[in-house]
């Protein structure tokens, strides 16, 4: 995607972290905007800085099915047109499987997998109509790697890479392009908002430490996506850790999660 003058840019979780980042970013390539968050406070707030001439607003919780069905219809009233599609609305869990209710896996697949998918299944015959259009789908660099404690997010993420290469594949003739993204540590409210259990519990407020300390700029990381689009990519890597991970994976399949079983076991004292 060369240019985005003019495009119609529709954002998932658009009221804080990255996907806020995105708009305002979009906003100066030129891009209308369809911003989706579940919180309509931090929608308005966004909103009123871009100006509603360019951002329509629309609170949706994007694992609710009939909702996002009626969102597409109501981007398309507003804006004629659809182009960009950032899936990028998304919640962790961090509890041992001993620890973690099946009520916070419904919740967290509702949201980071199926919304991903409501998103691209009810916005796909809008975006087929345009001459340039463009699917980010935010996976993460737990989608790469299984990590102790994070087992529902990292099977959702695990599940937005294959469904996005899947999707890739049959879009391949047309004029949507899908990209996944593998963001590593980005200072979102993500871990600050995780539902914490067990032992995680005790840890969670040095995690939150670590991404306001330690986490890439939200701002840095969408940067990234937009020239990522630029250049047509199908796959992004964002911040050294994901690269990393990628590469080690790679080389070494098997020995990852027996590194990570001994470090935790020798922090745990156990």
């Amino acid at each position: 995607m060369k240019d985005f003058h003019g495009r119609v840019a529709v954002i998932t979780g658009a009221g804080s972290g990255i996907g806020r980042a995105l708009a305002f970013l979009l906003r100066d390539e030129g891009c209308d905007l369809a911003l989706v968050d579940v919180n309509e406070a931090r929608l308005r707030e966004v909103q009123a800085e871009i100006g509603p001439t360019r951002a329509s607003i629309h609170v949706a919780d994007v694992a609710d099915r009939s909702r996002m069905a009626a969102l597409a219809d109501e981007v398309m009233a507003a804006h004629d047109r659809v182009d960009i599609l950032i899936n990028n609305a998304g919640v962790s869990v961090g509890a041992d499987l001993a620890d973690h209710s099946l009520e916070d896996f419904d919740w967290i697949v509702g949201i980071n997998f199926w919304g991903v998918v409501h998103g691209c299944k009810f916005f796909l015959p809008h975006l087929t109509r345009s001459d340039d259009a463009y699917i980010v789908n935010l996976s993460s660099m737990f989608g790469l790697i299984g990590i102790p404690g994070q087992s529902s997010y990292c099977a959702t993420k695990f599940a937005v890479r294959g469904f996005s290469e899947a999707i890739a594949a049959e879009l391949a003739d047309t004029h949507v392009r899908v990209m996944n993204v593998h963001p590593g540590g980005i200072r979102t409210n993500i871990a600050k908002d995780s539902r914490v259990h067990g032992g995680m519990a005790d840890r969670h407020e040095r995690v939150v430490d670590y991404f306001e300390r330690r986490g890439m700029p939200p701002e840095t990381c969408a940067a990234k996506i937009v020239a990522a689009m630029r250049k047509n990519k199908s796959r992004l890597l964002v911040a050294p850790e994901a690269y990393a991970t990628d590469v080690i994976k790679r080389l070494f399949p098997a020995l990852p999660q027996r590194w990570i079983g001994r470090v935790r076991k020798s922090l745990l004292g156990k």
